[in-house]
């Protein structure tokens, strides 16, 4: 086995060539399998040996083939919902545990990153602390709950800080709200990105050409992109609908993707409303749009808000998670944050950016500027890549488990 020193700004590294890594997920749909295909892909370009466990459901196990890394099943699952207080405790998991155990043996991996909360639960249970590990929330599961269920989870949290090498958060605000519980340890804020190739900024005549081939009216749009679920807030959206349509009475609504929500969003979805289902156009729904709209309850920082901005197009989003460092600062803004759960605050940064449409290009155009210069998928790419090649610092290259 072939050894290296050095790498990442720091001589004192000593690894495989090339490093060994295995990512660990239980969604295999989302944003969290998402972000997996992000790093996956960075680090089988830099030649390294990537293995993904995960449950061999969805798309996930065949795109991380189709890039040159190792799939391995994770027979892990999750009630459906947001986390109950008998998923926060260990034993629950004992077969899952022995399955990661497997894999982890097979694999030998230099360092193992955990994807969200049953991986990071898991893994971290499992590892104890024995390999160089990096959990990464991607929203924590504290933030959905109250009561019992949070102070549990808060607990968790704290004791497994121990048995994590780095905390790798996607904003500021996520890395405060794990020191504001009492989450410790070593914590590296890395914002999510986009490929802002892929979604370049639309002008004026790629709206009316999005609009043509997707079978829109010309009149004000609003888009939602996202699961069909209690925490990307589209019942919220729905409610406010009627309202939004009194003061722009042909105002139209896309809500986009598929989820748990569906049925109960069909059924409260008045007129001006739309339910258009999981796409695989999103660039052309977001071409198409004059505003876009997340009125998430809790995230970590949503892939769609920088999709949204990197295509130009101003966004109303929820006071939650990275949104503000994204949308807000400096003198000119790229859309409007409205307190969770605000009803009267969403309608009204709807309805200005509907009938204002130099605020809503003035905001898309800021929004444009920010994606290329603060998340841009390369860049990502490669500070992902540093943060993996730390946490593999003084670590062993191999450990049973």
């Amino acid at each position: 086995m072939s050894q290296r020193r050095g790498g990442a700004g720091s001589p004192h590294y000593l690894y495989r060539v090339p490093p060994s890594v295995l990512h660990v997920t239980q969604p295999t749909v989302g944003g969290v399998p998402r972000c997996v295909i992000d790093v996956v892909t960075g680090q089988v370009e830099e030649g390294w040996r990537v293995t993904v466990a995960s449950p061999n459901s969805g798309d996930l196990p065949g795109r991380i083939v189709a890039l040159g890394a190792q799939h391995e099943t994770w027979p892990a699952g999750r009630v459906p919902g947001p986390p109950r207080l008998s998923e926060i405790v260990p034993w629950r998991h004992a077969s899952e545990l022995v399955a990661l155990r497997d894999i982890v043996t097979r694999v030998r991996p230099d360092v193992v990153h955990l994807h969200s909360t049953k991986a990071g639960m898991v893994g971290r249970v499992l590892l104890r602390g024995r390999l160089a590990t990096l959990f990464q929330p991607n929203g924590w599961s504290f933030l959905a709950v109250n009561g019992v269920p949070r102070r549990a989870a808060c607990s968790w949290e704290r004791l497994a800080s121990r048995w994590t090498t780095t905390l790798v958060c996607v904003s500021r605000r996520e890395a405060a709200d794990a020191g504001a519980v009492g989450i410790n340890g070593h914590r590296r804020v890395l914002p999510n990105a986009v490929d802002v190739d892929l979604f370049q900024l639309a002008t004026d005549d790629d709206r009316r050409r999005a609009r043509a081939e997707l079978g829109l009216g010309p009149g004000p749009l609003a888009v939602c992109v996202g699961r069909l679920s209690r925490q990307k807030g589209q019942d919220l959206l729905v409610n406010v609908w009627p309202a939004v349509r009194a003061a722009v009475p042909d105002a139209a609504l896309a809500l986009v993707g598929d989820g748990p929500a569906r049925a109960s969003l069909a059924r409260a979805s008045g007129d001006g409303v739309s339910l258009v289902g999981q796409r695989h156009d999103v660039q052309a729904w977001l071409a198409a749009a004059d505003l876009v709209v997340l009125p998430s309850r809790w995230e970590g920082m949503s892939y769609v808000m920088l999709e949204a901005m990197a295509s130009g197009r101003s966004v109303v989003a929820s006071d939650v998670g990275g949104a503000r460092e994204v949308i807000d600062g400096g003198t000119t803004r790229a859309g409007a944050l409205v307190p969770p759960e605000d009803g009267h605050a969403l309608v009204a940064a709807v309805v200005e950016r509907l009938t204002d449409a130099e605020v809503a290009s003035t905001e898309g155009m800021e929004g444009g500027r920010r994606a290329r210069a603060d998340h841009d998928i390369r860049y990502w790419r490669e500070a992902m890549n540093g943060i993996t090649l730390d946490a593999m610092q003084d670590r062993p290259l191999s450990s049973s488990v």
